[in-house]
C-alpha cells in the first residue's frame, strides 16, 4: 500500500537520541512532498517545540500538537483546537502540590509554556531539548478564555507509575498517558493521538485505509492501532513490539527512511 498521508511522532521516532533528524529521514520527507504525500508531525510538544525541527532541517509540514488537541496546517492555520480550562489546570496543580507528588508541572496553551520554577533542572533540560522557553507563573497567568492544550509532568522515574495512577484516579475525565520513562502528558478527556489522526483525515477527506504512522511509546499506541499501516520503532519497549507486526529500525538507525524504502513509497537516496 502506498499511503495518502503519513504521521510521525517526534521524540524517539523522528529524532534520534541526540535530538536530530537523520539525513535519510530528511531525504524521505522531501521525497514525500514531491509525491504529494503529507508528512504530518504528531507530538505532545507545543508548536514552538516543533518549529525548530522544521527550521533546522529546512522543511515545512502540518503539525498536530498536544497529542491531538491542536492541529495546524503547513501554513500554521488552525484546523482544530481543543483543551481544558485554566481552572481545571489550577485544580490539577493544587492536587499535585498538596499530595507532594514527585514531579514538576508544566502548563501549555498554544505557544505559552508556564512553569513554577525555570531554574528546575528538569525544565532547563526540556528547554534545551525542544529549543523553546518557559515562563514562570501559574494557571491564572492565562487569559480566562484560554484553552490549555496539556499539562506535562516531569517525574522521578522510580515514582512515575504511582504518579500516573494517582492522576488517573483523581482526574478520570482527563486523557493521561506516559510518553517516556519520566514524562506524563495530560490532555482534555477524549484527546489522544488517535483523535488527532482521525480529525485531520476527516478534514482532508483521506480514508483511514490509506494511512501510515510511526511511533515508539505508550502515548502512540492508540494512533498506531487506528491507522491502516502502523510502524513501531526498533527502540520501542519490548511489550509494545509484541503488539505490532511492523517493527522498523530504531530512531538511531533511520527507521522511518528504511520502512518507507521497504514499502516502495520512496526510492533510495543516491
Amino acid at each position: 500500500m502506498i499511503p495518502k498521508i503519513i504521521f510521525s511522532d517526534v521524540d524517539g521516532t523522528l529524532l534520534n537520541s541526540d535530538h536530530k533528524v537523520l539525513p535519510g529521514t530528511v531525504y524521505a520527507i522531501r521525497e514525500l512532498k514531491k509525491k504529494g504525500i503529507p508528512f504530518v508531525i504528531i507530538s505532545a510538544r507545543s508548536p514552538s517545540g516543533i518549529r525548530p525541527i522544521l527550521e533546522e532541517n529546512n522543511f515545512t509540514c502540518p503539525m498536530i500538537s498536544y497529542s491531538g488537541a491542536l492541529i495546524l496546517d503547513e501554513d500554521e492555520n488552525v484546523l482544530y483546537s481543543e483543551g481544558f480550562s485554566r481552572e481545571d489546570a489550577a485544580e490539577m496543580v493544587r492536587f499535585i502540590e498538596s499530595n507532594q507528588l514527585d514531579c514538576t508541572w508544566n502548563i501549555y496553551s498554544m505557544d505559552t509554556w508556564i512553569v513554577k520554577d525555570r531554574s528546575d533542572p528538569r525544565v532547563r533540560r526540556e528547554e534545551n531539548i525542544v529549543k523553546a522557553y518557559s515562563v514562570e507563573g501559574s494557571a491564572s497567568s492565562l487569559a480566562p478564555s484560554a484553552k490549555v492544550g496539556k499539562i506535562l509532568l516531569m517525574c522521578n522515574p522510580d515514582k512515575i507509575l504511582d504518579i500516573e495512577q494517582s492522576m488517573k484516579d483523581a482526574f478520570p475525565s482527563m486523557s493521561i498517558a506516559r510518553s517516556s520513562d519520566i514524562l506524563i502528558e495530560i490532555m482534555q478527556g477524549g484527546i489522544t493521538k488517535r483523535t488527532g489522526v482521525t480529525e485531520l483525515c476527516r478534514v482532508w477527506n483521506i480514508p483511514m485505509e490509506e494511512t501510515l504512522a510511526f511511533g515508539d511509546h505508550y502515548n502512540d499506541l492508540e494512533m498506531l492501532e487506528t491507522v491502516a499501516l502502523p510502524f513501531l520503532m526498533g527502540n520501542a519497549p519490548e511489550e509494545l513490539k509484541d503488539r505490532f507486526a511492523n517493527v522498523t529500525a530504531s530512531n538511531n538507525d533511520e527507521g522511518i527512511y528504511k520502512a518507507l524504502l521497504r514499502l516502495g513509497v520512496i526510492e533510495g537516496a543516491t
